[in-house]
């Protein structure tokens, strides 16, 4: 292959033109196969990577926390309203306007280049930026996953003797979460091509890497190519987990 690689190049200096196949496979060799560059992509995967999971933790945990604030502030009775719980709710609001309302990019640079700027771990702003991106739209989601139940389930938990909390947690929630899987699927998969944005904080993802390669062999097909088929694979691998995951939770709603 190495030998097969110097010809080529050796062609090319002399100014000959490579047949389209012949193209490709010199541009495989030098995106994938030079200089061992294949282990950078796997380097930039492991970050790519582990930005999604911090930041998809982050955000159902942030997302599950407001969601259930802002109903708890919804259901009160009239008249026996928490002047706590708004002020909370109205916090909980206002975090939910302003991260939907701005670009990812603005809060990447915000976070990357202001709050964070002395920061060397950029993976960590980046998974910290995205987790609070993401809670925002999970908390919308699991909000409307929650108002969908029916107010019976709440008041048969109260009626067996638990207080509002646990009726939540094992009554509502979980049938919130049957309902509200696909939104969050989606959600997920957002959130995992989004990481391609933490490129301009100087995160090394997998998008970075493919954009330091191309700058060293001038040609961006194979390298973006890859990249792309890489995160592809990836959506559908976890879009099969979900369905799989759907497909478990309705067949123990039949027994």
């Amino acid at each position: 292959m190495t030998q097969w690689y110097e010809q080529m190049g050796k062609l090319l200096i002399s100014g000959k033109t490579l047949s389209f196949w012949q193209g490709i496979g010199y541009d495989f060799y030098q995106s994938f196969l030079e200089g061992d560059r294949w282990k950078l992509y796997l380097q930039g995967l492991g970050t790519t990577l582990l930005t999604t999971v911090l930041a998809l933790a982050l955000g159902v945990v942030l997302g599950t926390l407001v969601a259930v604030v802002r109903t708890t502030h919804d259901q009160q009775r009239p008249g026996r309203r928490s002047l706590v719980l708004g002020f909370v709710n109205g916090l909980c609001k206002v975090y939910a306007t302003v991260i939907r309302g701005t670009p990812m990019m603005v809060q990447l640079l915000i976070m990357g280049f202001i709050i964070f700027k002395s920061s060397r771990n950029i993976t960590m702003v980046a998974a910290l930026t995205l987790g609070i991106n993401s809670g925002a739209y999970v908390s919308e989601i699991i909000r409307s996953g929650i108002m969908s139940i029916d107010p019976g389930q709440m008041e048969a938990g109260r009626s067996l003797g638990l207080s509002y909390w646990p009726a939540m947690r094992f009554i509502v929630i979980p049938q919130a979460i049957k309902n509200i899987l696909p939104a969050l699927g989606n959600e997920f998969i957002t959130l995992l091509k989004d990481t391609s944005l933490i490129t301009v904080i100087g995160g090394r993802d997998i998008t970075k890497v493919a954009m330091l390669i191309q700058g060293k062999t001038y040609g961006g097909f194979m390298s973006l190519f890859g990249v792309a088929l890489v995160y592809l694979l990836l959506v559908m691998l976890f879009s099969w987990l979900l369905e799989k995951l759907e497909r478990r939770l309705r067949q123990s709603d039949r027994h």
